[in-house]
């Protein structure tokens, strides 16, 4: 098997919104993905490269964040995860975990975006 995951979806109420915060702590521009009942804006991808994209998604009935949403967390690779850590907050997000040491596998920081979703920031210094 090759790396796992081959696709994320963030759910959002508020695009906008959600947009506005992913382009700004990751400094990229999301491309509007043609779905006939879903709204979907997508991640920057690179066909044949390692890791995965993905696409923030609003679909009435499946409500971000909170607990009445699954429990997956999604990590986003960083190259020093606490400056976007820094640029979440910023962008109208939470830090729920400042960076943090995971050994030899690098550092982690956990921040919760402006629709209550929790995602993870991934970085090796």
């Amino acid at each position: 098997m090759k790396n796992p995951i081959g696709w994320f979806e963030i759910y959002v109420q508020d695009m906008n919104r959600a947009k506005a915060f992913y382009e700004s702590v990751f400094g990229v521009q999301l491309t509007k993905l043609e779905s006939p009942e879903v709204e979907m804006w997508g991640f920057p991808m690179v066909q044949n490269s390692t890791g995965a994209s993905g696409a923030l998604v609003r679909m009435p009935g499946f409500p971000p964040g909170g607990s009445s949403s699954n429990s997956v967390l999604v990590y986003f690779m960083c190259d020093d995860c606490a400056v976007e850590a820094d640029k979440a907050v910023q962008a109208g997000g939470r830090l729920q975990k400042a960076k943090m040491s995971i050994g030899q596998y690098g550092h982690i920081a956990l921040v919760v975006d402006t629709e209550g979703n929790m995602i993870g920031l991934h970085s090796m210094r």
